[in-house]
């Protein structure tokens, strides 16, 4: 055999091997695509493509200093972003009632509701769920502040109360169950009326006004959350000359997480409730960037809850009239 004929059937053996070799790759390939399919179905890979574009938006009872929640609430969602894989954005509201409705027509998704607030939206989102609180929110307490200049005494038994009629008083938004849900109840519950105040309570909005406007002896008595007038002693915000702690109300569940679960199930798949519960309660104050979302909540954890920690406030509120 010529070597020309042998290197002519080389070529030809080598062409029918690379051919061969091809086929193989190109089925194999084919067969890998085809199980990859299998495993996700177009629906599914419709809904993660869906899920990739969604945004999840937070909001918050504006309870305190506006710097202080926008702090926070950026912080947090840096944090959640990462750890659920999605978008997430804070979005600010004026006042609690329009938390409140901002959440009803789906422009929020995930809310920091006081107890108060939490019912009245969970109760127009039958989907909702409250799914986390702080470790401090399951026996949380509403003080009493008042002026130096009204000569109040501190008070150490709820009877004593009644000693508050015809001063004036202020409290802190209307729908805050901390700054005026729960301080009416007890209240009421030591036979203290509204009426029974000099003049109308007032209404400052948030519980650091509450604070100013008492220290300015604009009212003799204020009532506010607890967390916040420790926060602000320790930070030496507090003119303690001027403004004094009078009384500490019982304990009762206050703010916590509420997600509107079929939206945000819809949005990112089935389970991502559990989702954003897990990655709320997985915050870690051995972590040091997780330490700092934990201290501006004033937590050392999140906690479960469920609705129906908060049916003495919805009892409450249809009680004073804050839910029909």
């Amino acid at each position: 055999m010529t070597h020309s004929r042998r290197y002519r059937r080389r070529s030809l053996l080598l062409s029918f091997c690379s051919f061969a070799l091809l086929s193989s790759i190109g089925w194999s390939c084919g067969v890998t695509q085809e199980q990859g399919t299998q495993a996700q179905s177009p629906q599914e890979q419709a809904a993660d493509a869906t899920a990739s574009t969604q945004t999840l938006t937070v909001g918050a009872i504006p309870d305190q200093d506006p710097e202080k929640l926008q702090r926070l609430y950026g912080i947090l969602s840096e944090y959640l972003s990462e750890e659920l894989g999605v978008s997430v954005t804070y979005q600010p509201v004026t006042d609690y009632a329009a938390a409140v409705t901002a959440f009803k027509v789906g422009d929020l998704d995930l809310v920091w509701f006081g107890a108060l607030t939490g019912v009245q939206a969970r109760i127009q989102v039958p989907d909702a769920e409250a799914i986390a609180q702080r470790d401090i929110d399951a026996e949380f307490h509403s003080i009493f502040i008042a002026s130096t200049t009204s000569n109040i005494a501190p008070i150490t038994d709820p009877t004593e109360l009644v000693e508050l009629k015809g001063k004036t008083i202020t409290f802190g938004s209307e729908s805050s169950t901390s700054g005026r849900l729960m301080p009416q109840y007890f209240l009421a519950e030591s036979g203290v009326e509204l009426s029974d105040f000099d003049r109308e309570p007032g209404f400052s909005g948030s519980h650091d006004a509450t604070i100013k406007l008492v220290e300015a002896g604009t009212y003799d008595i204020g009532a506010i959350n607890e967390q916040v007038w420790l926060d602000r002693l320790a930070a030496g915000a507090v003119d303690e000359s001027k403004v004094q702690a009078i009384w500490e109300t019982p304990a009762y569940y206050n703010y916590h997480w509420v997600v509107n679960s079929e939206a945000v199930n819809e949005k990112f798949g089935e389970g991502f409730t559990q989702e954003i519960q897990s990655a709320l309660l997985k915050l870690d104050k051995n972590d040091p960037d997780q330490a700092a979302i934990l201290d501006l909540f004033g937590a050392d954890k999140f906690i479960e809850t469920e609705n129906e920690n908060y049916a003495q406030i919805e009892a409450v509120g249809r009680e004073i009239g804050k839910i029909q």
